[in-house]
Order: structure tokens, then sequence, then C-alpha cells
């Protein structure tokens, strides 16, 4: 009988699914514990090195050691030693597969897909064998377990919808890092182009004065920074426009300022139609980096 059903490796700092077993089993309440499983996974930063859990008919186990844990979904007639000396056989076969630079740079989940062939062998000989035939490791972990129980969480611990912090996992209001940025629009990408121009005009109007001034006056060198500056905000309006950021509303706000100001001050060394079309890019980029939200990153990738 069966007392290991689903396997899954995960990056401790952000809950990445690094690779997992394929997924055989439908019933209602082995996807409700997946779903627990999927929360879990997003707070193992603040949990020990070793927990359990249960789910309607299931118990979902965890193990960490670094960047890496290994978490399963095993039968309530599953010994916990059992689980555990499970999860540490795979936490050293992934480790030894895979280096932490591997693990660190990976950015997709299931990045390492191809170790499913290894968690599959894995969750057939421990599911196949007898308790006897892994007798020594499985009193090397008892002991280790009662030395150090692992923690036990309850469903509220996982529960993502309560936000209650309680004495076993703290739960932080931020929200979690698996977002990602609204998909690129055509006008997003035309302001893109734009402040790419504008930049690129303000650097060689900046270094070409800077040539030209450094005998002349130190009076030149604001109007040096007056080209520069907003060379590097056009910059940061791209960077704000391709990636997430926090408080962006504040640094657009300031960004914004600084290109009007710039522009404003250069009057003189630009005609009006060439500061109103600088200006109108910076307000076109700001609108564009405002308009593109957040949308949330789908954990499971149907493995």
């Amino acid at each position: 009988m069966s007392m290991i059903f689903f396997a899954t490796v995960v990056r401790v700092r952000d809950g990445l699914p690094l690779s997992a077993s394929t997924d055989f089993y439908h019933t209602q309440d082995f996807v409700e514990c997946r779903k627990r499983l999927k929360t879990l996974t997003l707070r193992l930063a603040q949990c020990p090195g070793r927990g359990s859990a249960e789910s309607c008919d299931f118990r979902i186990h965890f193990s960490a050691s670094g960047d890496v844990a290994c978490m399963a979904i095993c039968s309530r007639q599953c010994p916990t030693a059992m689980a555990f000396c499970f999860l540490e056989t795979l936490w050293w076969e992934f480790t030894a597969s895979y280096d932490n630079t591997c693990i660190g740079l990976a950015s997709r989940p299931y990045a390492f897909l191809e170790f499913d062939n290894v968690i599959q062998k894995m969750k057939w000989h421990f599911n196949c064998i007898s308790s006897s035939q892994i007798k020594s490791s499985m009193e090397k972990i008892q002991e280790e377990l009662e030395v150090q129980p692992p923690v036990v969480l309850t469903l509220e611990d996982m529960d993502v919808a309560n936000g209650v912090m309680n004495g076993h996992v703290p739960m932080h209001s931020q929200p979690a890092p698996n977002v990602r940025m609204e998909p690129v629009t055509a006008l997003g990408i035309l302001s893109l182009v734009l402040n790419i121009l504008c930049a690129a005009l303000n650097l060689i109007r900046g270094v070409h004065l800077a040539e030209h001034s450094l005998q002349v006056a130190h009076e030149e060198i604001a109007n040096i920074l007056a080209f520069l500056v907003p060379f590097v905000a056009c910059i940061c309006q791209c960077y704000l426009y391709l990636f997430y950021s926090p408080a962006r509303t504040m640094k657009v706000v300031l960004i914004l300022l600084f290109i009007c100001l710039g522009n404003v001050y250069l009057h003189g060394l630009r005609n009006l139609w060439q500061i109103l079309f600088h200006i109108g890019v910076a307000f076109l980029s700001s609108y564009q980096i405002l308009s593109r939200q957040l949308q949330e990153k789908q954990l499971d990738c149907g493995v």
C-alpha cells in the first residue's frame, strides 16, 4: 500500500517549486491537501527545519536545510520517522545533483523537472520496502526526532485568507513574492523607445557641453548637470516600467519632477518645442508606469 503519495523540492527563500513527482491522485481531499502544501511553501522561510501538518486524510511533512526544502504528502499510516527518512534522502540526492548557484539562479517553476525521475524511484522504493529494510536509517531519524520533535502546524497556520499569526509560523502582511507585471503594451513599447531617445539626446548634449566647457567656467557645470540628471531620470523611468519596484508612485513623481525642472532650466539651450517634446515623453512614460499593474503568478504548472 502506498504511504508516500506526492513529493516536491522547493526553494526556501521564496517557495519556488524546483521539481516534483508526477501527480496521479485526483480525489477532492488530495487536491485540497495540495493547496495547503502550496500555501505552506510560501512560509518555509519562517518555519523550523522540520515540520508536519494534517490535512483531511493526509499528512504533510517537510524538511529544510539551507535554501532547499523537501516536502511530501503521506497517508496517516505512514510512520513519521519513515517520512522524514524519505525527505532526508531526497534532500541529499537533490543537493548532490545541483549546486547552490544553479538553485539560486532558477527563475521559473520546476526548473529541474528532470529530477522527477529520481523522486519517482525514491517514492517507489520507500513505498515498496518494509520498515525493517531501512531500520538503521529510521532509528537515526527517530533519535533526532525525539531530541528535537518536528513542529506541528494546524490548518490555520497555512490558511492564506485569515492572515492570523500564531506561535508556530509568523505570518507577514507583505505580499508574497510570487507576482509579475502585466504584459507590455504597444503604447508602453513606444514610451520606452521615446524614453531611450530622450536619454541618448541628453547624454550626447551633456557630454558635448562638458568637453567644451572644462576650460571655460564653472557656471557651465549647472548646464551639464541639467542634461545628465534627466538622462539618469529617463533610464530610471525605463527600469520602473519594465520591473516592479516598491513605492512606484512616489518614485515616478520625483523622476518626472527632475525631468521637468532640468528641461525648464535648459531654456535657451533648447527651444520650446524640444522642451515640450522631452516633458511630453516623460509624462507619457509616467502614465505607462503607473498603468502597468502587478498580476498574480500561477504556482501550479500542471506537474
